[in-house]
């Protein structure tokens, strides 16, 4: 028998967890302990010293928190409007788009002579598949969307590949694929200050749109019997997911899964209440991929996994089991 929490302490138990993974992430990594930090201040070293927890761990952790933040939400509120708990962010294509401008960056040796140039085509990666989505679903239903989606996917994906065997030199193509495995490694306060504002933006848009999800429950019908504004929701929650799950992607390259798995660990500890699974789902997303970044600096493999490997390796066998579940549901 499952114990469902009152969802007020359940959202405090999960930012709880997200807060005390992110102060576990800025006593450990390169460059020492807390021991080795307070030797430092003792010494006198506190320049030394405020560069590895100001410059180095602070961006990283506040990264870690944001995206994972961003993309349990986003799977959530997708989850939510196409009433499919297989969704999840890069169902609708705007991970891959968003990937897509990040490795034209990296192609076309922008990167290097203007570092930020990478998250930017990022994030107009991002931005041009949201209007594109919606020209191509336009009033048509969620298949419709899912469809396009899946082509814009598919197209960008292909993109990236064809970028690959084109690139001029091995080490380009190599620096494509150590950004696409994804990591808040070597991130800065700029790329904070970059991203914080867009996906704050995602994260409202995601919000206004959590009344609406509920009705959609019940279908669309029923939804629109009740008031509810199917296009405006539409509008909301594909806007809300390019722009947020965009910046995370252009910041972060691809981490997949977490808009997955989070919204299923916590859907039956909400009522299966779509309003209430947003907040939850952010929380929860938040203290996964923090707790998973802090689980690639621990693991003694001499080289630092990447992020988006780690949760591949969760979340792919999650997946797994979610199919197995439903298909032993279909055969019962």
């Amino acid at each position: 028998m499952k114990v469902q929490l009152p969802y007020p302490l359940l959202l405090i138990l999960l930012a709880v967890l997200a807060i005390a993974f992110g102060c576990l992430s800025m006593l450990i990594g390169p460059g020492g302990g807390p021991a080795e930090i307070l030797a430092m201040l003792n010494h006198g070293d506190r320049d030394l010293a405020w560069m590895i927890v100001g410059q180095v761990r602070l961006p990283r952790t506040l990264l870690a928190l944001m995206v994972g933040g961003t993309l349990g939400m986003a799977g959530a509120a997708l989850q939510g409007y196409l009433r499919n708990p297989l969704a999840d962010p890069g169902v609708v294509g705007v991970t891959s788009a968003a990937s897509l401008g990040a490795v034209l960056a990296l192609y076309s040796g922008v990167s290097m002579a203007f570092p930020m140039a990478l998250p930017l085509m990022g994030i107009a990666g991002a931005v041009l598949c949201a209007i594109l989505l919606q020209g191509l679903a336009g009033r048509g239903a969620v298949l419709t969307l899912v469809l396009a989606g899946v082509a814009i996917s598919s197209l960008c994906a292909a993109l990236m590949s064809l970028a690959l065997n084109l690139s001029p030199n091995p080490y380009a193509a190599a620096e494509i694929m150590f950004w696409l495995m994804g990591s808040v490694t070597d991130r800065s306060m700029d790329h904070v200050a970059l991203a914080a504002p867009l996906m704050a933006v995602g994260w409202l848009m995601l919000a206004t749109a959590a009344r609406s999800l509920d009705a959609l429950s019940l279908g669309e019908e029923a939804a629109a019997s009740l008031g509810v504004h199917i296009p405006r929701t539409r509008a909301l929650v594909i806007g809300g997911t390019a722009i947020s799950v965009g910046a995370a992607t252009a910041i972060s390259g691809g981490i997949g899964f977490i808009g997955l798995v989070v919204p299923h660990l916590l859907r039956a500890q909400v009522g299966h209440s779509p309003s209430k699974l947003l907040l939850a789902s952010a929380f929860g997303g938040a203290a996964l991929l923090m707790a998973a970044d802090v689980l690639v600096r621990l693991l003694p493999t001499g080289m630092e996994l990447k992020l988006g490997v780690v949760t591949a390796l969760i979340g792919a066998p999650f997946f797994l089991w979610l199919i197995f579940r439903a298909r032993a549901e279909l055969e019962s």
